[in-house]
């Protein structure tokens, strides 16, 4: 006979705790993470105002009932949408992720740590007008960015010693997993309530099917908006009382650890504190999966000498970290943008012939062009072991890559190689600027100019930015 299994409910696994208790005790004081977390707010939303040109994005926008609306409700940047909050938390997150262009942060696991602003502005601005409406004070921005730091430091640290990608697993399940706690803080949960909504969010594991070859679609660029809006629903169950599941990693036989990691628990590499916004990667060079983003300037730089001579190239060596050769190493038909994206011989190829790269070169119309398929044919991607070990040293966070191009006549370019992509720590100060650029670009293709610069100039502004309550900020937005 078998051994009983005891009812007696336990204490909570020892992450959630410390989860819950990093959200509810910690003061973020790092200049440094404040000043990139605001920077970040203003790339993330620009990001999702860029998306708004593109149809295929905009289709999965508005109410679920198309109509109505609710008073006080949570707006999406750049729409006349004011929506339910989860429904508003999947709109902005999904007009965020579209066209993979916003931070990225990259370890065992990767992801995009912004993703969860579209459950924290979802939330602070429904309960902003809501306290309004009732004489009370909002949110300001400050709020907002605090809890950014927050979110990205819970996604982040988790991603550091622990791939999720191995075992099957879809990065978004640290969105749902950091947008549950900082919203449920943010809605004033105390700690119960705080790890209720976290173990809620570790039972939601996804599936990556939808990331990979022959299945890549759209998917991947509404993900991360369904998963935020995940974190908020369970934020708000988590409110009204309903339970949790205080061993959701570690129950015997059932929970996340045995489930899935072969019953060995996650490793943290840090406590929790700021270090994951202080490091996070921008995209400025081009909207690409991140791997392979300093291929795409090398190929960059390679463009004047080959423009002219591409009915002339022999072979194309791309030299790689581990990852990007597991995940964006891809041959055969690309089917849709959301599949260009993620293959490095596409946006490689896309650099060398035009010397540029954006969304648009995603699009059917581009991807017709003979030529990029030329050049895809004659590409070897091959690992390079150092590339690899300082992509996972944490002193260094690399993500090199190199291109060098032959031709047929028996002549070569340079290796061209580029270990640290501009949107990296280590080149903040060339970054900046091109960060403001690219703002300015994004928000000034839905707005006019005059609204263009209000928005630049507050960007600059942390302490009149900080102390905005945050429906102004979000009105500023607004179509």
């Amino acid at each position: 006979m078998s051994a009983a299994i005891s009812n007696v409910r336990p204490e909570p696994d020892q992450l959630l705790a410390d989860i819950a208790d990093y959200v509810l005790n910690y003061s973020v004081d790092s200049a440094e993470a404040l000043s990139t977390a605001r920077y970040d707010l203003f790339d993330t939303i620009g990001c999702g105002l860029l998306a708004l040109n593109y149809p295929d994005c905009t289709k999965h926008l508005g109410p679920h009932a198309p109509g109505t609306t609710v008073p006080n409700g949570a707006r999406v940047p750049g729409t006349e949408f004011e929506l339910d909050p989860v429904k508003g938390a999947f709109d902005i997150g999904c007009i965020i992720r579209w066209l993979d262009f916003n931070d990225t942060w990259l370890a065992a696991e990767w992801g995009h740590p912004s993703d969860n602003l579209g459950g924290i502005l979802a939330i602070t601005d429904w309960m902003s007008r809501t306290r309004i409406a009732e004489g009370e004070e909002p949110f300001t921005v400050r709020d907002v960015l605090t809890a950014m730091v927050k979110a990205h430091e819970i996604q982040g640290v988790l991603a550091l010693g622990n791939s999720f990608n191995r075992v099957g697993i879809d990065h978004v399940l640290l969105v749902k997993v950091a947008t549950a706690a900082v919203v449920t803080g943010l809605l004033g949960g105390d700690r119960d309530q705080i790890i209720n909504a976290v173990s809620q969010a570790w039972l939601d594991a996804t599936l990556r099917t939808y990331r990979h070859a022959p299945n890549t679609g759209s998917r991947k660029s509404w993900a991360a908006g369904d998963a935020t809006s995940r974190g908020v629903r369970m934020a708000l169950m988590a409110m009204t009382g309903e339970m949790g599941y205080p061993t959701a990693l570690s129950a015997p036989g059932w929970g996340f650890y045995d489930r899935w990691f072969e019953g060995k628990p996650f490793s943290m590499q840090r406590p929790f504190g700021e270090y994951v916004m202080e490091n996070v990667l921008f995209k400025i060079a081009a909207p690409a999966e991140f791997h392979g983003q300093t291929a795409v300037e090398a190929a960059f730089a390679l463009h004047p000498q080959i423009k002219d001579r591409l009915a002339e190239v022999e072979s194309i060596t791309i030299t790689t970290q581990e990852s990007a050769a597991r995940i964006i190493d891809k041959s055969g038909p690309l089917d849709n943008p959301a599949d260009r994206d993620h293959c490095i011989q596409y946006m490689t190829a896309i650099g060398l012939i035009f010397g540029d790269l954006n969304a648009d070169h995603y699009e059917n119309e581009t991807a017709s062009d003979p030529r990029i398929d030329a050049l895809r044919d004659v590409m070897t991607v091959v690992e390079e072991p150092r590339y690899t070990t300082e992509y996972l040293d944490p002193e260094k966070r690399s993500i090199a890559n190199a291109v060098q191009v032959a031709f047929k006549d028996g002549t070569s370019t340079d290796k061209v190689e580029v270990e640290y992509p501009l949107g990296h720590r280590r080149r903040r100060d060339e970054a900046i600027p091109r960060l403001i650029d690219k703002l300015r670009y994004n928000v000034g293709t839905r707005f006019p100019s005059e609204q263009v610069e209000q928005i630049v100039a507050l960007a600059e502004s942390p302490a009149e930015l900080e102390s905005m309550p945050v429906p102004d900020f979000v009105e500023l937005f607004l179509a």
